[in-house]
């Protein structure tokens, strides 16, 4: 049996299973950068700082996004999406061979019905479960 792939783009909003909140005027002020030198972000600002909300960083911004009933704050929407964004060109970037962070697999995971049929994505999932519980080698 053979199934065609469906083809879509996984950062259109009309494939979100998460409905993309109303649009309302932003404000330039409404959230700050904050740098961080990290080694395991490759150079992406994590932490941003939004009016109402606090500082975020992925695993935030997920928790954020999770807890709210009704429309997700545009900021905290923007941040996820950049993010995922972000992860996504880092896995295409090396299709067999990038392994998710804890957070980065966290947003990811918060999105994961856009890359529903998605080979790359269904091996980058896998290789994060299997980097987790991977079981470490005894030691002699």
């Amino acid at each position: 049996m053979h199934i065609e792939p469906i083809l879509s783009d996984p950062f259109s909003s009309s494939s979100s299973f998460y409905p993309t909140p109303s649009s309302s005027p932003s404000s330039d002020t409404s959230y700050q950068i904050f740098e961080q030198d990290h080694p395991s972000d490759m150079g992406a600002n994590t932490n941003v700082h939004v009016d109402g909300v606090g500082i975020l960083n992925y695993q935030r911004a997920v928790d954020v996004a999770r807890n709210t009933e009704g429309d997700l704050d545009p900021t905290v929407s923007a941040y996820l999406e950049g993010a995922l964004r972000d992860i996504w060109s880092r896995i295409t970037v090396q299709p067999n061979a990038y392994i998710m962070t804890k957070d980065e697999f966290a947003i990811f995971n918060f999105y994961r019905r856009r890359f529903d049929g998605d080979a790359t994505a269904e091996r980058a999932v896998a290789r994060y479960w299997s980097h987790t519980y991977e079981t470490p080698c005894a030691s002699s």
